[in-house]
């Protein structure tokens, strides 16, 4: 059962990591799960003496298929339950698990799973015996704090043909009656149940694959946003912790301001927190919500380390992230009472973006790796994001989820930008590097660079391990659809050099 504290990592020491989210892993059921594609991946990493795999938020998604768009900031995504072990356990039957079988591996098609995976979930709860709805009871029970609101929000979400809280007509739904919800629960608890059931599910799977992930010697790299949905359990069930007016609408909306990926900025639109009701309760739910996460991951990166510095506060009715302007964050306060709860050792801090001296200092203080991309340091003068600026407590990447891959970046970058790369990292190919077969060289050659560097943890994008080009980027900040859906096949991992990676992690000490 998956009630275990979360275990203490040390991340000082010099290894490799490779970024792939579970939804892009291989299998016969559409999306990545936690089935045996996950131990046969993790094989793979330890051939190459691999130690890190980072992926991508376990939140549910949204329309698009983005997990930083969830429905809560605690539950999992339905969609990694494994089916063959609901077969195993003779919830489904082999018809029905051959019908969830999708032909295209190349893809997550979302649209497909959003029609055909909540059936089948659905007629797995209905055969689940008296014995079984014990067991999720009392993992419901243990869960609570978070649970009892998610399956609740979930299942009267449903009922009012999945409108989010703020359309419901029921007004004390609406704002979280306590006789009112409790009155439903009792109405609908067949319901309520199912939504617990694929929470159960989702974690006592997760639990089971992720013992034998460690066993292997690899640890697992989470992601926490800072931020969650409007349209989650989260605000729903605790809208006094953010900054919302009385009639629940946000007065303001995150984002960032004009950067790298969009001269507009980025609009995300999450609600912004009421760090003032926060701190008053002693952070006990950003303390609740970590320690979930480190219950689930053994080292987590919590995304936009800035906004704890500062945020970036959009109007509400804005049309774009221009109008934003620069708000103080919880600042040193926040980490010091975090940090009586949860070890240093396993937080990373995302601190890309238009970083300043005040957020430098915090994380100095803090004493988290912070990170770096190579791609953004060959854009001229003299990038903290070059290799040769690196310090030890580093956590340095070809690429994350946000860009392009590196063979995508050389064909898109300017021809200044892609001679200096490319003269940096030693690349042999002259001007000839694009013509005659000089792609894959190329990508090594900066993959190298990386490795050299005094970076305690390298991480690279499966992506960069293929050569693979632009098609294969999993997100582009900004673009609402064609993103996500990026998976990779056996076939694709089969041909992979791994000797290439386990000699540069001989050869440089990872």
């Amino acid at each position: 059962m998956y009630y275990k504290e979360y275990r203490k990592e040390n991340i000082m020491n010099r290894a490799s990591g490779i970024l792939l989210h579970i939804s892009s892993l291989p299998n016969k059921y559409g999306i990545g799960s936690f089935g045996e594609e996950v131990i046969k991946f993790c094989d793979f990493l330890k051939d190459m003496g691999i130690k890190y795999w980072q992926t991508l938020p376990f939140g549910t998604i949204d329309n698009f298929g983005s997990p930083y768009k969830s429905f809560s900031a605690f539950a999992g995504n339905p969609l990694f339950i494994n089916l063959p072990k609901l077969y195993e356990k003779g919830l489904i039957t082999k018809e029905e698990l051959k019908e969830n079988e999708y032909n295209d591996p190349y893809i997550v098609n979302f649209k497909w799973l959003n029609e055909k995976r909540m059936k089948i979930l659905k007629k797995a709860y209905l055969r689940i015996d008296n014995e079984y709805k014990k067991e999720i009871l009392k993992f419901s029970k243990l869960h609570k704090n978070w649970l009892y609101d998610f399956s609740l929000y979930m299942t009267i979400r449903e009922k009012n043909n999945n409108k989010d809280w703020y359309q419901w007509e029921d007004e004390k739904l609406k704002f979280h009656d306590k006789d009112a919800i409790r009155k439903f629960r009792e109405e609908n608890l067949s319901e309520v149940l199912f939504y617990e059931f694929l929470q159960y599910e989702f974690y006592t799977q997760w639990e089971e694959i992720k013992n034998q992930i460690n066993e292997k010697g690899i640890k697992i790299i989470g992601d926490v946003p800072i931020y969650v949905s409007y349209e989650s359990s989260d605000v729903w069930g605790n809208p006094h912790i953010f900054d919302l007016t009385e009639d629940g609408s946000p007065r303001f909306i995150s984002g960032v301001p004009p950067d790298y990926f969009s001269e507009d900025g980025q609009k995300w639109g999450n609600p912004l927190y009421n760090w003032k009701s926060i701190k008053k309760g002693r952070y006990s739910w950003w303390i609740k919500r970590l320690e979930h996460s480190l219950s689930i991951f053994d080292i987590i990166r919590i995304d936009h380390f800035r906004g704890f510095s500062a945020y970036w506060a959009i109007p509400a009715e804005s049309e774009t992230a221009k109008d934003g302007n620069w708000v103080d964050g919880p600042g040193l306060d926040f980490f010091n009472a975090i940090l009586k709860k949860i070890d240093k050792n396993c937080i990373i801090a995302e601190d890309l973006g238009d970083i300043d001296e005040k957020t430098r200092t915090l994380l100095e203080e803090t004493g988290f790796p912070g990170m770096r991309v190579i791609q953004f340091g060959f854009s001229g003068d003299n990038s903290i994001h070059l290799p040769h600026n690196y310090d030890k407590n580093i956590i340095a990447y070809s690429g994350t989820h946000d860009n392009n891959t590196i063979l995508g970046w050389l064909w898109e970058a300017t021809p200044e930008e892609r001679n200096f790369a490319l003269d940096y990292c030693d690349f042999k190919g002259g001007e000839n590097w694009k013509f005659g077969g000089f792609y894959s060289e190329s990508c090594r050659a900066i993959i190298k660079t990386l490795w050299k560097s005094s970076a305690n943890i390298v991480i690279l994008p499966i992506q960069d391990l293929c050569g693979f080009g632009a098609d294969t980027r999993m997100n582009k900040p900004g673009r609402a659809q064609g993103n996500w859906f990026y998976r990779i096949t056996e076939e694709q991992l089969n041909n992979i050099d791994k000797e290439f990676i386990k000699n540069l992690n001989k050869l440089f000490y990872r």
